[in-house]
């Protein structure tokens, strides 16, 4: 008597990219209106957090203070870093449960990016997007920010002598961004000075007006000048690289957009553990 094994059904496909997004607004519009995938409405934030920590690494006389929220939504997760007092503690317990079109429409603006990278990331995993991933090495805070930046780094295609506008500073991407031969101009709401002595501009539109590449932080989407960068970018036709924790899903939107390259990082965080953690890295075949 022969058995016969039942055929194993074909693992389902992954979603396919939607087109990249023109604003941060049209995005949220799309997907609030059903254009990207499910109706949030039909979705719950199971549970939102928040982590606020301080890291000084060795050698260095920086001490960062981050502050991000985090949304659940089934099994993704979304995150957005904040400006210290933009969020209280108790939106955890206020907005966990919530149906996610809410958070997507009232919530304050790093809980809505937050929100909405977990339904973007929920939709289509970097894991599954055809990304190309890089494993961060076991090790301390040092080694694997140096390894993490240097993945960042690596996705800018600069000669010698390329400026590269560093919107939020992080000491080991100004190390790597030297090291590849580009010549950085930081800027930072909260840092005046690298660890190198370097002076850190406040004013974003001089630095988007002199370089010849930018590397931007997913922090720009939380605090709502990431619109102005791809703006600039995409009118001067420079390369636009964003180094995103904030909001990885919500960056990839934009890749053939004004963004020509994304290191997307999802939670958990590289800082949070010494353990092997992967960041994804796109690329696009053009220029802005």
């Amino acid at each position: 008597m022969t058995s016969h094994t039942p055929p194993t059904a074909p693992a389902p496909a992954p979603a396919p990219a939607p087109a990249p997004a023109p604003t941060v607004d049209g995005l949220f519009a799309a997907v609030l209106a059903g254009e990207q995938g499910p109706p949030p409405r039909a979705l719950v934030a199971t549970s939102v957090f928040w982590i606020h920590h301080g890291t000084r690494l060795a050698g260095g006389d920086t001490t960062y203070l981050n502050q991000y929220v985090l949304v659940r939504v089934g099994d993704s997760f979304g995150g957005c870093a904040f400006e210290a007092g933009e969020i209280d503690p108790a939106i955890c317990r206020d907005a966990s449960g919530a149906p996610l079109d809410v958070l997507l429409r009232e919530a304050p603006r790093p809980l809505r990016i937050a929100a909405l990278d977990a339904y973007l990331a929920g939709r289509r995993p970097h894991r599954d997007a055809g990304a190309e991933p890089v494993v961060l090495p076991v090790g301390t805070p040092e080694v694997r920010a140096r390894a993490r930046d240097a993945a960042v780094a690596g996705l800018l295609d600069i000669g010698p002598g390329a400026r590269v506008g560093l919107i939020g500073v992080v000491n080991p991407l100004v190390a790597a961004i030297r090291e590849r031969g580009g010549v950085p101009l930081p800027c930072d709401f909260n840092l005046r000075t690298t660890q190198w002595g370097d002076p850190v501009t406040t004013d974003m539109h001089e630095v988007l007006e002199r370089a010849d590449a930018v590397v931007a932080t997913g922090m720009t989407l939380g605090n709502g000048s990431f619109d102005t960068v791809l703006d600039r970018c995409r009118t001067r036709g420079i390369p636009l690289v964003v180094y995103a924790q904030s909001g990885s899903a919500v960056a990839r939107a934009f890749l053939g957009s004004g963004v020509t390259a994304l290191s997307a990082e999802p939670f958990p965080f590289s800082q949070f553990s010494a353990d092997p953690t992967t960041l994804y890295r796109y690329r696009t075949a053009g220029r802005p």
